[in-house]
């Protein structure tokens, strides 16, 4: 059997999380090699995900493509991160979640924990496919 059939039956037990990190760029900044997988570590351990179920996914945006309405305030570079599970956990679970995701993220990119922004998306179970196999 190809590993990839192999490893799509195993997505059907674990939480499968997707995490994309869009970080709003300082003028002259750059994205540090390394830092996807450093953040993807770090993510997986917030999640108590095995080595090879988190997934990161890490994007610069120039700050000149980036406002806030009214102004945007000098020296505000935030960070915007998306989560797909599987399985959305409970409120209080997320909150937790919520905590740990927003300290790495902010000591690894280097930004202030209230320029931290998280967004679950819906339930990935049912939506996405792993190696052509709907995730159940």
């Amino acid at each position: 059997m190809p590993i990839s059939c192999k490893r799509s039956k195993k997505f059907n037990e674990l939480p499968m999380p997707i995490v994309d990190v869009e970080i709003v760029l300082r003028p002259t900044e750059t994205l540090r090699e390394g830092l996807a997988l450093e953040l993807a570590d770090r993510i997986g351990k917030v999640f108590g995900a095995p080595t090879g179920t988190t997934w990161v996914k890490v994007h610069g945006l120039s700050s000149s493509q980036y406002a806030e309405s009214g102004g945007t305030p000098e020296e505000v570079y935030p960070v915007f991160v998306s989560v797909l599970k599987s399985k959305l956990p409970l409120p209080e679970e997320m909150q937790v979640e919520v905590d740990g995701l927003t300290a790495v993220i902010a000591q690894t990119c280097q930004r202030p924990k209230e320029n931290i922004h998280v967004l679950y998306l819906p339930e990935g179970r049912g939506r996405i496919a792993f190696g052509g196999e709907i995730v159940s």
